[in-house]
């Protein structure tokens, strides 16, 4: 009998209790991202969740998803969104502006949309079963692969996304400092 036959729900193994703790670590950060009313320690915050979704690849054996996490996300997301927060001269602190007072209401529709997407997951993978005897994957070669045949068009579409929102970012701080030298 192989160490596989014999291993359990109920021994887990160390890179699932590795994946377990980073799981928490990551929903907590996403928590703390959405709940806190500073916009900057928000952006931080995000950094943390979108870096512990890149230590989750790495723990599923996606490297090249993991990368691609860390390039995209956290290198040139997160900073776009902390440069664009710097050009608009977004208030640093506490802003009551971006309270709207309607945490009940948006609670509700989270928790909604939370359980549609677990539902509809669950729903679409139920009898999907993965050949742990083929090839990997997660490896970069299959996953390039996919990438490159299939999502071009959606990666593309984000680069032009984040350069209209950088642009938009410089428009809007060259607007407010007219208005100062025209005063």
């Amino acid at each position: 009998m192989t160490l596989a036959a014999t291993h359990g729900f109920l021994s887990p193994t160390g890179v699932e209790i590795a994946f377990l703790l980073v799981g928490i670590v990551t929903l907590g950060a996403a928590v703390v991202t959405v709940t806190t009313r500073q916009l900057v320690h928000a952006a931080l915050w995000l950094v943390v969740a979108l870096g512990g979704l890149a230590v989750e690849y790495l723990l599923l054996t996606a490297e090249f998803i993991a990368w691609v996490q860390v390039l995209i996300y956290v290198g040139s997301v997160v900073v776009l969104l902390l440069f664009g927060l710097m050009l608009t001269k977004a208030p640093i602190g506490r802003s009551p502006d971006a309270d709207s007072g309607n945490r009940p209401a948006a609670l509700a529709v989270a928790v909604a949309a939370a359980a549609a997407l677990v539902w509809v997951v669950v729903d679409a993978f139920r009898a999907t079963w993965i050949d742990l005897d083929g090839p990997a994957q997660g490896s970069t070669k299959v996953s390039g692969s996919i990438l490159f045949r299939h999502w071009v068009l959606p990666f593309e579409a984000l680069s032009v996304l984040l350069l209209a929102a950088l642009v938009g970012a410089i428009v809007l701080s060259r607007k407010d400092r007219e208005r100062e030298d025209g005063n």
